[in-house]
């Protein structure tokens, strides 16, 4: 299998090199032995967790509260690194990250990640709500994101989508219409602007986009995961409303929304992972 997988590199190579349309980048884990080398012990290094330890099928979360509910729910191993948490469920062969916050943190999971060649990964993250027609605790399946971060640049250039791998969107939202759960699609605004709730020019930037709703990693996942061959998903909860009077996220209404959402959030997530590893699904079905 090594073997026959080392000829098709090769072959994939010589292709890429033969053709003077294309510019070969050697800066991908998948294409540089020595950066995936160094990111294998980095990402031991950085989640206190051996790469073999890891589930075929990565829920993502930048929350540690997800962590502990997931650990108490179906985790049998837990471990923590310099910057980042994970607990692993090995009889589904799933693993969750607490991979910390903003888009840079979620490039470098990213490509972390991508050592372990996982099957799927799903983003569970919380958003802003911008749409008049949302309330907390509503859930969001993004269809696109808009690339308002610095982070994405470094993999694709501006005038390529954010777009999720559709098949993982797919099964998530299969399984929330089996619960009868209500959901919406659309686009989504990832930005590393903090405190833009006080910014009118750039609120009004954001209801002339109509996107949905504002968070600060998704459109990284999206364009890093693509770069770097990973198929990612992501399934965002709305935990406040930031254009609404009194609606910007406090200490207090953080708690709440745990209490009340946490546990249907990871559920969903959990039972998405756990049915891609149950029924062998080829979620990346080219190759580029």
């Amino acid at each position: 299998m090594r073997d026959k997988k080392q000829k098709r590199q090769k072959k994939d190579t010589t292709m890429i090199m033969a053709n003077p349309y294309i510019i070969p980048n050697n800066n991908r884990i998948h294409s540089n032995p020595s950066k995936r080398k160094i990111a294998l012990d980095m990402l031991e290094r950085y989640t206190g967790s051996p790469p073999r330890k890891f589930g075929k099928q990565i829920i993502l979360t930048n929350f540690s509260y997800y962590l502990d509910r997931f650990h108490q729910l179906c985790g049998n191993e837990r471990t923590r690194g310099s910057i980042m948490g994970v607990v692993h469920d090995s009889k589904n062969d799933v693993s969750i990250v607490d991979f910390s916050i903003g888009a840079p943190t979620a490039a470098l999971i990213i490509e972390l990640l991508a050592t372990l060649n996982p099957t799927a990964v799903l983003l569970l993250g919380m958003c802003g709500g911008l749409h008049r027609s949302l309330k907390i605790g509503d859930f969001i399946l993004p269809t696109a994101a808009i690339r308002d971060e610095g982070a994405s640049k470094h993999f694709m250039p501006a005038q390529v989508p954010a777009l999720p791998t559709f098949k993982i969107q797919k099964f998530v939202s299969q399984i929330l219409v089996e619960r009868n759960m209500d959901y919406r699609t659309g686009v989504v605004h990832t930005t590393d602007y903090r405190f833009w709730e006080f910014d009118q020019k750039f609120q009004a930037q954001l209801h002339y986009e109509r996107v949905l709703a504002i968070e600060m990693e998704t459109a990284t996942f999206f364009i890093a995961g693509f770069a770097s061959k990973v198929p990612i998903g992501a399934l965002l909860l709305v935990s406040d409303l930031p254009l609404t009077r009194g609606g910007i996220k406090t200490k207090k209404s953080a708690q709440a929304v745990f209490r009340q959402f946490t546990d249907t959030h990871l559920e969903v997530g959990m039972k998405a992972m756990s049915e891609i590893a149950e029924r062998g699904e080829h979620i990346r079905h080219y190759r580029w």
